[in-house]
């Protein structure tokens, strides 16, 4: 049903639209997952139960925030947000509230001008200073990027010291895998999942990778407290990748 409704909707609509009103849209259909079962620490609604997607994500019907768009909010912790941020790709749920909360500090970016962006920054030419922003947030990007360390280099470089890039991409177990002559969409599909991914990380492999370019990395799962009542992932995994400070640095 939610997937027939969202195509009918998408076919008549305009697509700026859409993005601009979607959870006005969405309410005349979320109000009948209303109740007291789960909740959506993103909109504040409460759930008799999330919209359930063919690859097992749990979705918002109000807000339309998948479950790792409510883990990041939970990682985060708005009410305690102070500094910059960098964001790329945001998802829809996210970037108003992340506006409103910040203003002028929060920048978000989309190359491909796909999602909600204030700018339309290359990853791996990002135009600005050294040591600019205290939060990167970079989930389901790096998986598209051929010259991903040129990226992870410059994710480090417009950090402050001390700031913190909470990264994340789709994994799997074993080492990384890329191959740089899979290169058609349908090759990729087969190769990566998806056609326009360029490679598949493990959650070490990626965190060795981010190492490698001066991170201290952490992986971080959803607390088992959260994942039912906010309907999120078990396997959801997220790495939290701290530039050293200035001490740090000097000290190694």
């Amino acid at each position: 049903m939610y997937a027939k409704l969202k195509q009918i909707v998408n076919a008549i609509a305009p697509r700026e639209f859409l993005f601009r009103h979607e959870e006005l849209i969405r309410w005349p259909y979320a109000v009948w997952f209303s109740g007291k079962t789960y909740r959506c620490n993103i909109c504040k609604h409460r759930l008799r139960q999330f919209i359930k997607l063919d690859n097992g994500d749990s979705l918002c019907p109000f807000c339309g925030s998948s479950s790792r768009n409510r883990r990041l909010w939970s990682m985060l912790r708005p009410n305690e947000l102070q500094g910059s941020i960098l964001h790329f790709s945001p998802a829809r749920p996210l970037y108003p509230r992340l506006k409103k909360l910040l203003g002028d500090a929060y920048i978000s970016t989309d190359f491909e001008s796909e999602f909600l962006a204030d700018e339309r920054y290359d990853i791996t030419n990002i135009p600005k200073p050294d040591a600019t922003f205290d939060i990167v947030i970079c989930f389901h990007i790096l998986e598209h990027i051929p010259d991903d360390r040129r990226a992870m280099a410059e994710l480090f470089r417009v950090l402050k010291p001390g700031g913190m890039a909470y990264i994340q991409t789709p994994f799997r177990d074993g080492d990384i895998y890329e191959n740089a002559n899979v290169t058609t969409p349908e090759e990729r599909l087969e190769h990566f999942g998806q056609e326009d991914h360029v490679r598949f990380y493990s959650v070490d492999g990626l965190a060795k990778r981010l190492a490698s370019n001066g991170f201290s990395v952490s992986a971080v799962q959803n607390p088992l407290a959260e994942a039912k009542d906010l309907g999120l992932s078990k396997d959801d995994i997220i790495l939290e990748c701290r530039k050293p400070a200035v001490a740090e640095r000097i000290a190694g």
